[in-house]
């Protein structure tokens, strides 16, 4: 009799676990007719999220069937909206709009995060992310049409709401950006706008100077201690009452766990993430595991749980993905672990930081640490080749790198 292990998301956890599922079915000598692993996504396609404040975003895209046909998982094209846990089904939506379901034996659910976007008046008209492929394209199409409007201030200004690590990297890539389309001598303004008191504080105190440094030699102003209140499509107003007149705001504040961690009926946490074991299960629901940045798991013994990033999310999802198959194999469950915490933070043409440790030890700077950041952006994050043997010997929880 065939059991069938489903997995809803093609994003970083999504990948690896469909490969390290399909690596221990391999190990087992088990068949695809007795143990069928199937993952099912709008698109057979890894976004390469990480990069996306990066210009041209519609080449930041990688093909996942040729390596799921390599290693004998299938694909159905479609977007899961509902769990049935006490069916054990889920239904899903096709790309024509039909309404179909879909029986599993075990389930993973990587469906990933969206970015929050608070109820701010003109906030959803006239804001721009770098959330999702297709966000990104509308920013870049927009920047790019920048340069048919008449020479103003507010043309030549981009606004990024966020201060964090997505809204540095944004900001950073800006200057470059807006000069390449409006003229190397335009007069440019990048401003960051941040609620907290540091530009990028969750980095560490070791990078501070180091970000402000990037700052201040790309000339980019940031307001501390201060949020934006309202958008319009020309400009904002911050929470001081100040204005800044701009063209180009960017939202960059804060990740959620997309929606479908709310159709199962367990605990969550502050951010829409289930709340998993070691072993990613979901506690008190049979047959779901749930990964990346829709769980919310330790991943050491000293306090630190792992964070809703693409470093993460590949490590977990290979453990998700070996832990549901070992389920149905009857095999043992590898607890999962990833003592080791990167941060490597891309600064436009003022370079990176590569921190180490999750207390931030500054390890790399300037060309040194971009040199890292592109072979991280550009190799490591992209599918392993459509090779059985090299993807599936990629897919070892156990190795599935650290950084």
């Amino acid at each position: 009799m065939q059991q069938r292990l489903v997995i809803v998301g093609a994003g970083f956890a999504g990948m690896y676990a469909a490969l390290s599922a399909a690596r221990l079915r391999d190990l087992q000598g088990v068949a695809p007719s007795r143990l069928a692993i199937t993952l099912i996504a709008p698109e057979p396609t890894l976004v390469v999220r990480p990069r996306l404040y990066e210009p041209y975003p519609e080449r930041l895209t990688a093909p996942l069937q040729p390596v799921l046909d390599a290693i004998g998982v299938s694909y159905v094209q479609g977007s899961v909206e509902t769990v049935d846990a006490g069916a054990a089904s889920i239904g899903y939506r096709t790309s024509g709009g039909a309404t179909r379901k879909l029986g599993y034996d075990r389930l993973v659910i990587a469906t990933g995060s969206r970015l929050f976007r608070p109820e701010i008046p003109g906030l959803a008209e006239f804001g721009f992310s770098v959330d999702s492929l297709q966000d990104a394209m509308a920013l870049d199409r927009h920047l790019r049409g920048l340069a048919e409007r008449p020479a103003s201030p507010a043309r030549n200004t981009v606004v990024v709401a966020g201060g964090g690590f997505t809204g540095i990297e944004v900001a950073t890539e800006m200057p470059a950006r807006l000069r390449d389309m409006l003229g190397r001598d335009a007069d440019i303004r990048v401003v960051i706008v941040e609620r907290g008191s540091a530009i990028g504080k969750d980095i560490g105190d070791a990078a501070q100077p180091h970000i402000r440094q990037a700052l201040g030699e790309l000339k980019i102003q940031a307001e501390l201690g201060v949020g934006v209140t309202t958008v319009d499509a020309g400009g904002v107003v911050l929470s001081d009452g100040r204005r800044i007149d701009s063209a180009t705001v960017i939202w960059a504040a804060g990740m959620r766990a997309a929606p479908l961690t709310a159709a199962i009926l367990a605990e969550r946490d502050g951010f829409g993430r289930l709340i998993v074991d070691r072993d990613l299960r979901v506690p008190g629901v049979a047959g779901i595991f749930a990964t990346g940045d829709a769980a919310r798991v330790a991943c050491d013994d000293v306090g630190h749980d792992a964070l809703m990033s693409c470093q993460h999310a590949t490590r977990m999802g290979a453990f998700a993905g070996n832990n549901a198959a070992a389920d149905l194999l009857g095999v043992a469950p590898q607890p999962y672990h990833q003592a080791a915490y990167v941060t490597c933070l891309d600064l436009g043409q003022a370079g990176a930081i590569l921190t180490r440790g999750w207390e931030r030890r500054v390890e790399l700077l300037g060309p040194e640490a971009k040199a890292m950041k592109h072979e991280i952006n550009t190799v490591w994050i992209y599918p392993p080749p459509a090779d059985a043997k090299a993807a599936l010997a990629a897919a070892d929880p156990q190795r599935v790198t650290d950084l």
